[in-house]
């Protein structure tokens, strides 16, 4: 596995480098296929954030979806540590995930719970009258500043879940296999999740 490690406004020691390349061996028991990972160091400088002023990004590249994730803590040592139990976590979950869905305590897929409510008549949303759509606002609170593509892969409602899980987001877009409409499936209170469909 080829390790990058890359400082943002920071100086990255070799010694490091070193304790990086050491906790990522770790990693590589959970999945041997891992590429390339990439270490970003960021340091927050407002003082106010002195508690989580260290933050640890590891991506992770393997043949399959992209695993991330992220910590911060008042040094970059203890920001590693955290960063890479979570990516450990992941990992683990992968594994243990590929090892049930080949035995015969297979659990209840995401589509078949849910389907009675697919099943039910899409709701429209829409703007209320009188107000003004975020979009139509002439000076906004924000602007576009990062625009992305990936590959629209058809995959099932399981596997949007899946790779949601490995990235560490709270919604993941897809394209569905069963209806190839465009999807989204996001993380709801608890431990649900909702689906969110285009439809015409």
């Amino acid at each position: 596995m080829d390790i990058v490690v890359r400082g943002r406004n920071v100086a990255v020691p070799d010694h490091y480098r070193q304790h990086v390349a050491e906790k990522l061996a770790r990693v590589e028991r959970y999945n041997d296929r891992i590429i390339r990972a990439d270490v970003e160091l960021l340091h927050e400088k407002n003082p106010r954030q002195a508690e989580v002023c260290q933050r640890v990004e590891i991506t992770c590249r393997v043949r399959g979806p992209v695993v991330r994730a992220e910590a911060c803590a008042p040094d970059f040592y203890k920001a590693l540590d955290i960063a890479t139990e979570r990516l450990e976590r992941k990992f683990r979950q992968a594994a243990d995930r590929r090892r049930v869905h080949h035995g015969r305590h297979t659990p209840t897929s995401v589509a078949a719970a849910t389907g009675a409510l697919l099943d039910a008549e899409p709701v429209a949303l829409a703007v209320p009258d009188g107000e003004i759509a975020e979009d139509d606002r002439p000076d906004g609170p924000g602007q576009i500043v990062r625009e992305k593509e990936h590959p629209a892969k058809p995959m099932t409602i399981d596997q949007a879940l899946f790779e949601m899980e490995l990235v560490g987001h709270d919604f993941f877009l897809f394209a569905d296999s069963g209806s190839g409409i465009p999807s989204v499936v996001y993380r709801r209170k608890g431990y649900d999740y909702g689906v969110i469909r285009l439809v015409e």
